[in-house]
């Protein structure tokens, strides 16, 4: 009984924006789990434009929270803009289709991702409004692991039509255009978005006052966020690397599947777990598994080391992905959360930018080996600044 307590409690817009995420992600992985291969291989980009054209797109999306999770805010509405950015998403599939040049897959990529970030900092606030609070890190979990089973099941049926269509990449991403609907249709007509307090005026979220009333914790789960997305560079190098172990194209998106199917399965239970445990030593564990999978990774590309490596890299993401989304909810006031939001994935977006752009340098020059190696330092280096803040928090008699 008690275990199903919160399953009971999850409110139906909850399980909608599970299914509309889930959706978009099939879209998306469909496209994102061939794309290295399709620039490196048909339209002939280096490693380094891979990385950069991961770094720019993902980094676009966070930065674009910014504005969009501060309108949310200031406009009081959340689901117009999280409708507007998963429109965006869709629309842009078939650019994908017709790319004739990386330049062109720059743009389309840009696009998409800031049709993400349009919607991705109003829906997380949107989930924290609708989940009652003693059930916030289940919401997150149970939201972000329906979005990873749609992670999950874009590679599979990747894999399914490149091997159907003799490795056509075009056809299969026009294919991505038709799950990319179906999510818009169903945040439009399924999630249905709580009322809004009437009378009160609204101010500019993003004003010297207002930013005041996001303390320093709040700040300190910016900055290791930050850390984190350093230490874990754009999945896109997860990809080459298992092509370079040797596994034949039209099955390399099973990498990106078997990372998800972990993620998808760890995300549920451990934000219910973050519900009553200890954030700090959740993190920890996050990057011990996170330094686990880039040290397994650089020591061979072997399938085998490949397929347990990833699996921890979607591990990780499962422990630490819901909870610093619900540390971010949990010390940011109700009517700045959008804000809150778009701050936290605008520095992400920035270190996402330098970790992929570096990721692709370090690969070209020294090779996969050093590259992992660095995520691994990385990772070592935010385990030390979660250490000291635990030793600051006993130091002032207070909790992690």
């Amino acid at each position: 009984m008690i275990t199903n307590t919160p399953f009971k409690r999850m409110p139906v817009s909850i399980w909608t924006l599970g299914l509309v995420s889930m959706f978009m992600d099939i879209s998306s992985e469909m496209i994102h789990s061939l794309l290295p291969l399709f620039l490196v291989g048909t339209l002939g980009a280096s490693t380094f434009t891979v990385g950069l054209i991961e770094g720019l797109a993902e980094s676009t999306a966070l930065i674009v929270k910014v504005f969009s999770g501060a309108l949310s805010d200031y406009l009081g509405k959340r689901k117009a803009l999280a409708v507007l950015g998963y429109a965006l998403g869709a629309l842009t599939k078939p650019l994908f289709a017709v790319a004739p040049s990386a330049g062109v897959v720059l743009t389309a990529r840009m696009l998409d991702r800031a049709g993400k970030g349009v919607r991705g900092a109003p829906r997380d606030a949107l989930v924290a409004d609708i989940a009652p609070a003693e059930i916030r890190g289940a919401a997150f979990g149970l939201r972000q692991s329906l979005d990873t089973v749609g992670a999950l099941l874009g590679p599979l049926l990747a894999v399914g039509l490149m091997l159907l269509w003799d490795n056509d990449f075009r056809a299969v991403f026009w294919v991505a255009l038709v799950p990319g609907v179906v999510a818009v249709a169903l945040l439009v007509f399924g999630v249905r978005e709580p009322e809004q307090q009437v009378g009160e005026k609204r101010a500019n979220p993003i004003r010297r006052d207002n930013l005041r009333r996001l303390n320093r914790t709040y700040w300190w789960i910016v900055g290791i966020g930050a850390v984190f997305t350093l230490a874990r560079f754009s999945e896109a190098f997860l990809v080459l690397q298992a092509r370079q172990g040797g596994i034949p194209v039209a099955y390399v998106p099973l990498v990106m599947a078997g990372m998800n199917l972990v993620y998808s399965g760890s995300a549920y239970p451990f934000g219910r777990l973050s519900d009553r445990m200890k954030h700090g030593t959740l993190l920890a564990l996050g990057l011990i598994v996170l330094i686990a999978a880039d040290l397994i990774l650089a020591t061979s590309d072997h399938w085998l080391s490949i397929a347990i490596g990833v699996s921890f890299w979607g591990l990780h993401l499962g422990i630490t992905q819901g909870l610093l989304a619900t540390m971010v909810a949990d010390t940011s006031p109700a009517d700045l959360r959008g804000t809150a939001f778009g701050f936290f994935n605008l520095v992400s977006g920035i270190a996402m930018l330098i970790a992929s752009a570096a990721a692709g340098l370090l690969w070209n020059r020294f090779g996969a080996a050093f590259t992992f190696y660095t995520g691994a330092a990385f990772a070592a280096f935010a385990m030390g600044g979660l250490a000291l803040n635990a030793w600051r928090q006993r130091r002032l008699g207070g909790e992690s």
